[in-house]
């Protein structure tokens, strides 16, 4: 077959190719709403897509039809990629399978540590109190950028902005060396940014000029403003209790991880095992914070 891109194909016919892949049509259970050449879609179906599309309750009735016209769409392209026998091309095979490994580790984990419970009233003041820069002395930053391939941040322009200091001049610097670049202009509170970046702003004066680096882009920052912008305890709870409850809930299921690996054999083949200890790989976010300068 040319020409088939599995990513966009799977994100349509994923569900229902992974529990059809095959020539036998298999029964659908609940009452059925349509048929579409001989498959039915039930309501089960449908019910399942008005749970992910969590419509508000005065458009249920619109969200309804266009979802099931939404499936009866979906049925025909299945069809037809049965027909051209889309479902035994290797790529979409082994993106089929791996959409189901993740389907099955996210049900596991979701049964062995439920729902995190709610943090107490306690919690949520003390993460408030433990965390002005969030909240009672949160900043906000009002900032210009220049985004531009890391490859072009050279020693030399380097040299410009520490003798300039003005993120006009670099970019006329890099105008008068063809160096194609992007503007942008952002404006973040402290709450907004990881941690470390929000803490290394805070140290950092207006105009003063500096340097993000995520991967293969950089990008020259100059903070334009920098105001005071505090969020009472209150105002701040709901958002506090989220995180927390996201916090137990990734700590619970990296000890569930590592309490499986500890009973398991594992055997690295043809490859060297991973360093004992070693720190996990940083996000682009991080790279960025790392190369703050």
């Amino acid at each position: 077959m040319k020409n088939i891109n599995p990513n966009k194909l799977c994100a349509g016919l994923m569900v229902v190719l992974v529990s059809a892949c095959g020539n036998k049509a298999e029964q659908k259970p609940g009452q059925a709403l349509a048929s579409v050449n001989g498959e039915e879609i039930t309501v089960m179906q449908l019910n399942d897509e008005l749970a992910r599309a969590n419509a508000p309750a005065a458009r249920q009735d619109a969200v309804r039809k266009q979802m099931l016209e939404s499936l009866i769409d979906r049925q025909l392209l299945i069809s037809e990629a049965a027909k051209e026998s889309v479902d035994r091309d290797p790529r979409v095979v082994q993106a089929i399978e791996r959409s189901r490994a993740l389907i099955l580790a996210q049900a596991y984990m979701q049964k062995r540590i439920g729902t995190p419970a709610k943090p107490s009233a306690e919690e949520v003041e003390a993460y408030y109190s433990q965390n002005p820069q969030f909240f009672a002395q949160r900043k906000h930053f009002e900032m210009r950028e220049i985004i531009l391939p890391t490859r072009e941040v050279t020693d030399e322009l380097k040299a410009v902005m520490d003798k300039t200091r003005s993120l006009d001049d670099a970019a006329a610097w890099l105008d008068t060396h063809k160096v194609k670049y992007q503007k942008a202009q952002l404006s973040r509170s402290g709450s907004e940014l990881p941690p470390e970046l929000s803490a290394k702003l805070m140290a950092l004066s207006k105009d003063q000029l500096f340097i993000v680096r995520e991967g293969e882009r950089s990008m020259l920052v100059t903070i334009t403003d920098i105001r005071s912008s505090p969020v009472e305890l209150e105002a701040a709870r709901p958002q506090i209790e989220q995180y927390l409850m996201a916090k137990k809930g990734k700590e619970a299921a990296e000890q569930e991880v590592k309490r499986l690996r500890a009973s398991a054999k594992i055997a690295y083949i043809n490859q060297p095992a991973p360093v004992a200890n070693a720190g996990a790989q940083a996000t682009g976010l991080e790279r960025g914070v790392a190369g703050l300068k």
